[in-house]
């Protein structure tokens, strides 16, 4: 096995390996990308605008804390000719986590509202906003308390590949950050099941919820899954 920081990695057992990519530290130039990432794979993989037309608002609630806060502890994946095509973003302070949280989300507030005013939102963008505010909580699994977690996207041409070189990246960097319990959340269902790499890794199942957000397009039976490792009995 290469260094992660090579173009050479060998596949993991059934992934498809794509040629040139490599995973490294985010920069600052790397934030419009990867709210990019994050709106080209909202919903389930696949563009947002369906689920949520408002792409600043939906990036910033998933992202900005990350690349805002915690820049330190965020990766990215990036081809041999230099495009960013996916992520891993880490929370490592969870006490502070989700006061900054909160403030990303208010932040936006003015220009959500104002949007609203204007007409610019969907009914589809009132529908999303109303299942997120009053079933995203209890459809979101269990977390361990006084855990770092992280989220992790790619695009989908660079699934296989992008995906196990970031997720190594990350498995080489907890030690060296001085992290200990890790958790992340990912969505499952039929044709995605992501957890199986987690679990190559040595990452569990903790809990599981599913999740009612894709019923309107006809889409049941999705999960979102939280996998955990404890880095600190490594």
């Amino acid at each position: 096995m290469s260094d992660d920081t090579g173009f050479n990695l060998p596949a993991a057992p059934g992934v498809k390996t794509l040629k040139g990519c490599r995973a490294r530290p985010f920069v600052p130039s790397d934030r419009a990308a990867v709210r990019h990432i994050c709106c080209e794979t909202g919903f389930m993989g696949k563009p947002v605008d369906p689920l949520y037309s408002d792409r600043e608002a939906f990036a910033d609630f998933f992202t900005g804390y990350y690349t805002d806060f915690e820049p330190e502890y965020c990766l990215v994946a990036e081809s041999a000719a230099g495009e960013v095509v996916g992520y891993i973003i880490m929370a490592t302070d969870f006490k502070k986590y989700p006061v900054r949280q909160a403030w990303v989300v208010m932040r936006n507030l003015p220009f959500v509202i104002g949007k609203m005013g204007l007409g610019r939102y969907r009914k589809s963008d009132y529908v999303f906003l109303s299942w997120l505010l009053r079933k995203a909580g209890k459809e979101t699994p269990k977390a361990p308390k006084k855990a770092a977690h992280f989220h992790i996207n790619v695009l989908p041409e660079w699934r296989g590949e992008a995906g196990r070189h970031l997720l190594i990246s990350l498995l080489k960097s907890i030690p060296k950050w001085g992290v200990g319990l890790v958790y992340g959340q990912m969505q499952i269902y039929e044709s995605r099941r992501a957890e199986k790499l987690f679990k190559r890794f040595g990452f569990q199942v903790y809990d599981t919820r599913e999740v009612t957000k894709f019923e309107r397009f006809g889409v049941k039976g999705v999960q979102v899954a939280t996998l955990v490792r404890d880095f600190s009995a490594s």
